[in-house]
């Protein structure tokens, strides 16, 4: 389907008893982008509504490694250039019965300015997967990775620190990184709108990151919230989870 600046198609996959696999593409047009799940300073996260499939229980969308682009305004934002897949895991409800994926899927593309766009689409699961199924796979083997903190491994989130002696407190994250341009993006719970961290670069590969904890709803205290942290590596990313150090009383 067309939209303003991009081409969007609903793929399907391999279907396995009650698991089925399927694809969301975007393919932009030169000059456009659109947003990961977080979007940064600026921009909208897209929603996606499945409540037309017929003998789906849940679908679940996977997000790849995302980039960060500035926003014409100072600002940056977080998302996709070019062509995109997101692999989809769906669960059928009963997997003797057909089954009919159907997604309103609302985004937004921009070139100089932002606009909403809209697809509806559907697709039937259980098909042969052929080209597509293949697509979706590799999609899905080039998404970031679950790593701990402080793992020996050239791409890691190696240290979280609290400095409480900035307005306001700030962490300031050490990665190891093979690519020089390595990124790392903060996401929080619902309702909170953490900054993008800012880079410096340190000797032998490592770079560190200061995060301020600023966009949290007044009145909440960070301390012990779990944050995602997706570090960017080249064609490499991963995923640690660290809790907010404790801050101290005021």
């Amino acid at each position: 389907m067309k939209v303003p600046g991009a081409d969007v198609v609903l793929m399907a996959g391999a279907v396995s008893g009650t698991t089925a696999d399927a694809g969301i593409e975007l393919k932009l047009a030169p000059g456009w982008k659109t947003y990961w799940r977080y979007p940064g300073d600026s921009g909208v996260p897209p929603t996606l509504d499945w409540s037309g499939s017929e003998n789906v229980a849940r679908v679940e969308m996977e997000w790849p490694a995302p980039k960060r682009f500035a926003d014409g305004g100072g600002g940056f934002s977080i998302g996709y250039k070019g062509a995109v897949l997101f692999p989809l895991k769906v669960e059928l409800k009963d997997k003797d019965k057909p089954a009919r994926l159907s997604l309103a899927f609302d985004f937004a593309v921009c070139e100089a300015l932002c606009m909403p766009a809209r697809a509806d689409l559907s697709i039937a699961l259980g098909g042969d997967a052929g080209a597509e199924g293949t697509r979706i796979s590799a999609a899905r083997a080039a998404l970031p990775v679950e790593r701990p903190l402080g793992v020996a491994e050239p791409t890691s989130v190696q240290k979280v620190e609290l400095d409480a002696s900035a307005t306001p407190p700030r962490l300031v994250i050490e990665v190891k990184a093979q690519n020089p341009k390595a990124d790392l993006f903060a996401e929080g719970p619902d309702r909170w709108a953490l900054p993008l961290p800012q880079k410096t670069m340190l000797p032998d590969g490592a770079a560190r990151f200061e995060l301020p904890l600023d966009g949290i709803p007044a009145g909440t205290d960070p301390s012990g919230t779990p944050l995602t942290l997706t570090l960017v590596d080249g064609p490499k990313a991963i995923v640690t989870t660290v809790p907010v150090p404790k801050l101290p009383p005021r």
